[in-house]
């Protein structure tokens, strides 16, 4: 293997001299003998950058592109303007990291306070933070952010993500923190459920809107039954179906969370991803992770800087309800590119055109016996019974479709603005002919 450490082995010595050691194995006498490498590691030797470009090139040549894809369930498949990649790739926003620095790093720091604006603007939210790990992190962060010492019980809707719901629960398990599912009805959260069980111990309770399978919830009457039992309610929304359906604030939401990957993010084989979080303003000094504020010198130039830093997961992690210290800079930087260059017409081209294709789609598959397993209004996502699930996305992945998601009782159908009218008439002669 080469060395990536640009320093020459005289230099090494050197060094290794000045602190007293004859190797660089002396710096590791404190760890027990049995827990060192002996012999090396067991890799091949290098290879050239060539070879590597082959070999990599190679494996990449595995994957399956699709040209058409009809799923979604979490990872969604959005135009991505050319401008976008033209502005992130730049070599010095791709290597952008740590803003501690206010002024030296204007930039950045100005490119994350864009980024909270407009998720504030989509979510109709006072506040957002400066994103975290994904959607799923998001979700769970929220609950800390709701216990006290009386309220200390987290609640979720059935009807929410399972990957979301498995993320809570494994931040719950970590602080100690009971969660209760809230079944559901008819493919929605039941209101007649969620009443029942919240108790005076609840903390909060989390709602995806559009659900898991795609439905709308009644989001305004179950902020209203959280209220009531003394919680905080958090929604989960879809940024694109942000732009034509009722905001979380409106629906009466504390705290909105969400992925924002469909926001100039690539499915790019499962990542990165970024998680946005935005809370009314009595919500705000218990957001995690970083915020960006906008500020003024002392020449009243307009200035921006992290705020409200000096919290626990900074300098009292024992004591923090968080550990997130970090954020996913570039691919925030890439949402709010994605959001300035598609503008508020933009955005609601693009859910309304994903809407109305998945309200077509749905249509032609009744047509051919494939009735949707739930009524009531849908985004872009629904269910379908199906007899044979597996012969029917078999067949369109032969013919380059990549089929929606088996779930219980049938298929869970995805589409986008990218999917054209032939295309999905294309998809449903096919399932046609196999059923």
């Amino acid at each position: 293997m080469g060395s990536y450490i640009p320093n020459t082995g005289e230099q090494r010595r050197e060094m290794l001299s000045a602190v007293g050691a004859q190797c660089v194995q002396d710096l590791f006498a404190s760890v027990p003998k049995d827990m060192l490498v002996g012999d090396g590691l067991d890799l091949p030797e290098g290879l050239s950058e060539l070879e590597v470009r082959r070999a990599v090139t190679a494996m990449a040549e595995k994957n399956r592109i699709y040209p058409t894809v009809l799923r979604g369930a979490g990872a969604y498949r959005h135009f991505i303007p050319a401008v976008v990649r033209s502005v992130v790739t730049r070599e010095e926003l791709v290597t952008a990291y740590t803003p501690y620095q206010a002024e030296i790093s204007q930039g950045i720091l100005q490119s994350i306070f864009e980024f909270q604006t407009m998720i504030c603007m989509l979510t109709g939210m006072d506040v957002a933070n400066a994103s975290v790990y994904d959607g799923g992190t998001a979700a769970a962060e929220s609950i800390a952010m709701c216990k006290d010492r009386r309220r200390t019980k987290a609640y979720v809707s059935a009807c929410a993500h399972p990957h979301v719901i498995e993320t809570m629960r494994t931040y719950c398990f970590g602080s100690d923190t009971e969660l209760v599912v809230v079944p559901e009805k008819d493919g929605r959260t039941d209101l007649e459920a969620l009443k029942a069980a919240l108790g005076a111990d609840a903390a909060c309770f989390y709602l995806q809107q559009p659900n898991y399978y795609g439905n709308m919830e009644d989001a305004a009457a179950i902020g209203e039954i959280v209220h009531a039992a003394g919680a905080k309610f958090v929604m989960g929304v879809n940024p694109i179906a942000c732009a034509v359906m009722a905001t979380p604030a409106e629906c009466g939401a504390d705290i909105a969370v969400g992925e924002g990957q469909p926001l100039g993010l690539d499915i790019a084989f499962g990542g990165p991803y970024l998680g946005f979080m935005a809370a009314t303003k009595a919500m705000f000094r218990k957001l995690p992770g970083r915020i960006v504020g906008q500020t003024h010198d002392v020449e009243g130039q307009v200035g921006y800087v992290l705020t409200l830093t000096a919290r626990e997961q900074h300098i009292r992690r024992e004591k923090a309800s968080s550990n997130i210290c970090s954020n996913q800079a570039l691919c925030a930087l890439t949402a709010g590119v994605y959001l300035t260059a598609m503008g508020p017409e933009g955005l609601e081209k693009a859910a309304r055109q994903s809407m109305s294709k998945a309200h077509y789609l749905a249509a032609e598959l009744e047509k051919i016996g494939m009735k949707r397993l739930h009524g009531g209004e849908f985004f872009h996502e629904f269910v379908t019974a199906c007899d044979k699930p597996q012969a029917v996305l078999d067949a369109l992945d032969k013919a380059g479709i990549l089929g929606g998601l088996p779930v219980e009782g049938g298929i869970l159908w995805c589409v986008t603005e990218m999917v054209s009218r032939e295309e999905i008439d294309r998809a449903v002669a096919i399932i046609k002919e196999v059923c």
